[in-house]
């Protein structure tokens, strides 16, 4: 990494080049998946697509749509590679981007192709800093097939509803259990520590709930460590959506907007915990 107040430095040439007049919003996005250091980058001519995951049983995704940039080029369909999030995060604050009140450095980002790193530039107020990443193959990732199959269960509700329901949980429980239902208590999550169950119900006449369509009565038992990494996510989100397919994996669509006022999506799916099968 290299700084070069004076000097302009060309990264003009590439497979992929894009610029942002506004870091804080690609920031924001990388911040609440950075629950893994490493991170496949999907490059594409919609946008770019994130994805990390925690022990092949749950999956974060987020998608940063080509909109956001002033500035988006590819040369193209799909680019696809492994880097380390946490550097990305690290390089993208150097100016302390992140931080509420503080000026926003522009961004220009050049991928040349296979074998070379992501090249960063950044600059504020004329200091601009050069940052490079490695790239890597990527890692196989799980196919989830999550739409294909018949989502059964959905809600759709503000975001610190669930907040409050999700850091409140009892971290002495290995389990948390959702239930999700056409009928009474429509939607309730569970736990199981040292000090005996816990349970809080959300109601389909919530004024917290936007959206309400349970086919069946779904119940499902997931690993605490598996969902705890969808709160970073969660507490930047709108709007959260919360959906069960017939086969009990769990997906969460959380609804971001940035301080551009850009929409953002990221998704998080969590297998379920595979039941006992002794009798």
């Amino acid at each position: 990494m290299s700084i070069h107040p004076e000097e302009e430095r060309e990264i003009n040439d590439g497979h992929f080049r894009a610029k942002t007049d506004n870091v804080k919003n690609i920031l924001q996005i990388l911040k609440t998946m950075n629950f893994r250091d490493q991170a496949n980058v999907v490059l594409s001519p919609s946008g770019i697509k994130v994805t990390v995951e925690n022990a092949k049983c749950a999956q974060a995704n987020a998608f940063i749509e080509s909109d956001l940039f002033q500035e988006y080029e590819i040369e193209e369909e799909m680019v696809i590679f492994k880097l380390n999030l946490t550097s990305w995060i690290e390089c993208l604050n150097i100016f302390g981007g992140g931080t509420a009140g503080a000026a926003t450095p522009s961004l220009k980002m050049v991928y040349r192709g296979h074998g070379y790193p992501l090249v960063l530039e950044l600059e504020e107020d004329g200091v601009v800093t050069d940052c490079e990443i490695k790239t890597e193959e990527p890692e196989d990732t799980l196919d989830f097939d999550f739409f294909s199959t018949e989502v059964m269960n959905k809600i759709i509700m503000r975001s610190e509803c669930l907040k409050e329901v999700f850091t409140d949980l009892d971290v002495t429980s290995e389990m948390v259990e959702i239930l999700m239902s056409p009928d009474a208590p429509y939607f309730r999550v569970s736990t199981f520590g040292n000090y005996g169950t816990s349970q809080t119900e959300i109601s389909m006449e919530s004024e917290m709930v936007e959206h309400f369509e349970c086919k069946q009565t779904l119940k499902q038992r997931y690993r605490l460590s598996l969902l705890k990494p969808s709160i970073k996510p969660l507490t930047a989100a709108l709007k959260v959506s919360v959906r069960m397919d017939a086969r009990g994996f769990l997906c969460l669509q959380f609804m971001i907007r940035t301080e551009s006022h850009h929409i953002c999506f990221i998704e998080y799916f969590c297998c379920p915990e595979e039941e006992d099968s002794d009798d």
